[in-house]
């Protein structure tokens, strides 16, 4: 455990390093902070905090920086140990921002990432919600012009996802209503991975009319429902690592864009944060030997209490975590309201 004095000088450091991106001195600490000890005592201070694994001493000055071990600490005490109030006003910003009437889910997260980029100046991604353990309310058919439908499938959350399918032959309006009324039933309160194990096989197993026309859709509906289980993420902001001087190395910066231009290793990032209401996971921690300089600011988005998903904002070590938090929570929060007031209510 440290000390009083340790404690205000460790976080002086972080504070510092936070918003100047350059290595922390003593001298700095004497003139910026009021801790009522010589430089001298601060000096042997930071050197005993080195020597704990908090402070890492640069080889270009003889300043020092934050470890990842402070980073956690800080993190750990003033998130974890404190309550961190939503910014109403800014989840109301956030709302006007996201003003269109969204037909899809995956357009509306799509934005929620550009909005996020925007607002904190940070890469910023998100995943689509994670349909396929869900169960289906609703199938409809609607056509679209003469060999094409488009297959809409509600959740239980009210979710909506939609595809569309080229049809040989034109099927009349009724028999679409027909048919969607018939899938619906028999797939109602079944997930999509049951749904695709069903369609696979010969579902028509009672004499329905227009049972040909059905057997044509299925296998169409079953690369649909392919479709439905690969994840999906959207990513904003990849150039806002150029602000940052860390990444004025453009080499550094372009192996850091490579790998943030990487769908798989995005979505790997975020599937190994903790399904929790805010995660943060710090260079070392995260799985990913190229996200060793980075840090990971998750949160996840529900509906009617259900986990659908997550959002994330990536950045290197020296982030204003708690301002951050609060923000990726507000998002989290925001996002959710929406899904609940907009899709779900129309499904309802």
């Amino acid at each position: 455990m440290l000390d009083e004095r340790k404690l205000k000088i460790l976080l002086a450091v972080i504070d510092s390093y936070i918003v100047t991106g350059e290595p922390i001195g003593s001298r700095t600490i004497t003139k910026f902070y009021d801790l009522g000890v010589s430089s001298a005592t601060i000096r042997n201070e930071m050197s005993d905090l080195e020597d704990l694994g908090y402070l890492n001493k640069t080889h270009t000055s003889s300043g020092r920086v934050p470890s990842d071990k402070a980073y956690r600490f800080y993190v750990d005490n003033f998130f974890q140990n404190s309550i961190i109030e939503l910014d109403n006003n800014k989840k109301e910003q956030i709302k006007k921002f996201l003003k269109e009437e969204y037909k899809e889910i995956d357009q509306l997260i799509q934005d929620i990432a550009k909005v996020l980029s925007q607002l904190t100046k940070y890469t910023a991604v998100a995943l689509s919600p994670q349909i396929k353990e869900t169960k289906i309310k609703h199938i409809q058919l609607l056509q679209m012009d003469e060999n094409q439908i488009l297959v809409i499938m509600v959740n239980e959350t009210g979710l909506i996802k939609k595809s569309t399918i080229n049809l040989d032959k034109t099927i009349s309006e009724d028999n679409l209503m027909y048919i969607s009324n018939y899938l619906s039933k028999k797939f109602k309160n079944k997930t999509f991975t049951e749904i695709t194990n069903e369609i696979n096989k010969d579902i028509l197993d009672d004499y329905i009319e227009y049972k040909n026309e059905i057997k044509k859709l299925i296998p169409m509906l079953s690369r649909t429902m392919d479709d439905y289980e690969g994840l999906r993420v959207y990513a904003d902001g990849l150039t806002n690592i150029f602000e940052f001087p860390e990444y004025r190395d453009v080499d550094k910066a372009k192996e850091v864009i490579s790998l943030l231009e990487d769908k798989q290793k995005l979505i790997f990032a975020l599937n190994n944060t903790n399904l929790e209401d805010i995660d943060v996971k710090i260079g070392e921690e995260n799985n990913n030997d190229s996200m060793k300089d980075l840090s990971i600011i998750s949160a996840t988005y529900n509906t009617e209490g259900e986990i659908v998903g997550k959002i994330g904002i990536i950045g290197p070590k020296r982030m204003n975590y708690i301002e951050l938090i609060k923000t990726i929570r507000t998002f989290s929060e925001s996002i959710s309201d929406i899904i609940d007031d907009y899709f779900n209510s129309n499904e309802r």
